[in-house]
């Protein structure tokens, strides 16, 4: 079965861009394992006093699999995706060319109203 790890930007998505998430994964590749890294659920903690997209996003991280890393931030998705052999759903492009370097699929927002998957 696919897994998939879910960047912090991917959890807002659905917020704001009113994008159904889970249908659009799925659409892609089917009916998958999705996980969220403990630092990703961390730092929505921290922005979700301040950020009410945030906050919900904390709240939908919660109906995913979490994932223990031990790197912080961007080399925390890296670390996941690695680990669990994944792709990576987020519209970070910093974070989306390390995951191309590393030969990892990718899966971004395209015309704010779609998911589209690169790499393979």
């Amino acid at each position: 079965m696919p897994k998939v790890v879910l960047d912090a930007n991917a959890l807002m998505m659905p917020f704001q861009f009113g994008l159904n998430l889970s249908a659009e994964i799925e659409r892609l590749l089917g009916e998958c394992e999705v996980y969220v890294p403990s630092s990703v659920r961390s730092e929505l903690k921290k922005l979700s006093s301040r950020n009410r997209v945030a906050k919900a996003a904390l709240g939908l991280s919660e109906r995913f699999a979490k994932v223990e890393t031990k790197a912080k931030g961007d080399d925390s998705i890296v670390e996941a995706a690695l680990a669990l052999d994944a792709a990576v759903v987020t519209n970070d492009s910093d974070l989306l060319q390390k995951l191309k370097e590393k030969g990892v699929r990718r899966i971004r927002l395209r015309s704010r109203s779609h998911l589209i998957l690169e790499g393979d």
